[in-house]
């Protein structure tokens, strides 16, 4: 249990945060760009659980892994269920998300995760022969694709309306990113290049505690061979 408890616990909470930071759009303009309209501070919570993952893998095993990332993905589910209405209820969202709604983005914040998550894990494990970093960000892009594409594209995409009901603002027509009038798209898809922009970053960004993790962890000689 001692050793399952603390990668059980990290990814429940990065999952749990982005879940709730997930609802608040970010405030501020980027030119002419509306944050808001792109970004909501999970975006920049959620891409740790590739931090956690990659770290338990390294550092436990893929086993250990594995079922660190099966807790995240109870958490996202159930915390995509309950959490919006809670918001709600104390008046931190402006809008009701009606149940068949939230079932559906479960579902998407569910599958999204655990496919992600098991592709990094696969990724990590042919890669981590190699160089200290290579396994981790391969491992971390990937997952982000994929993380990215089917939550957004189940979540909202109208060719999965029978998973729930759909959002109008969500699929209506936006220029790309804001900033293209002439490029019209369903205002989720620009949403999604949003968020797989701040994924790729953060991965990189991972890299540091990725790598003072390890080197406090194992020994030199380790990390240079087999990180």
């Amino acid at each position: 249990m001692r050793v399952y408890l603390l990668p059980v616990a990290a990814m429940a909470l990065v999952v749990l945060a982005s879940n709730i930071l997930v609802q608040f759009p970010m405030a501020g303009h980027l030119g002419s760009l509306a944050l808001g309209d792109l970004l909501t501070w999970g975006a920049f919570t959620y891409p740790f659980a590739f931090l956690v993952t990659d770290l338990t893998n390294r550092l436990l095993g893929p086993v250990v892994a594995r079922r660190a990332v099966y807790a995240g993905f109870a958490v996202a589910v159930a915390t995509s269920i309950l959490v919006p209405p809670i918001l709600f209820s104390f008046g931190l969202l402006p809008f009701e998300t009606v149940g068949e709604r939230l079932a559906r983005i479960a579902v998407a914040s569910g599958t999204a995760f655990i496919m992600a998550q098991l592709l990094d894990i696969t990724v990590f494990n042919r890669l981590r022969r190699g160089s200290w970093w290579k396994a981790p960000i391969v491992g971390s892009v990937a997952g982000s694709v994929v993380d990215t594409a089917i939550f957004f594209t189940v979540a909202f995409s109208a060719a999965f309306a029978l998973v729930g009901p759909g959002d109008e603002f969500a699929t209506a027509a936006a220029p790309l990113l804001g900033l293209f009038p002439t490029a019209e798209a369903p205002r989720w898809v620009s949403w999604a290049l949003g968020d797989l922009c701040v994924k790729l970053l953060i991965a990189f960004v991972a890299l540091v505690p990725y790598r003072l993790v390890i080197g406090m962890a194992l020994p030199p000689r380790e990390i240079n061979a087999a990180a």
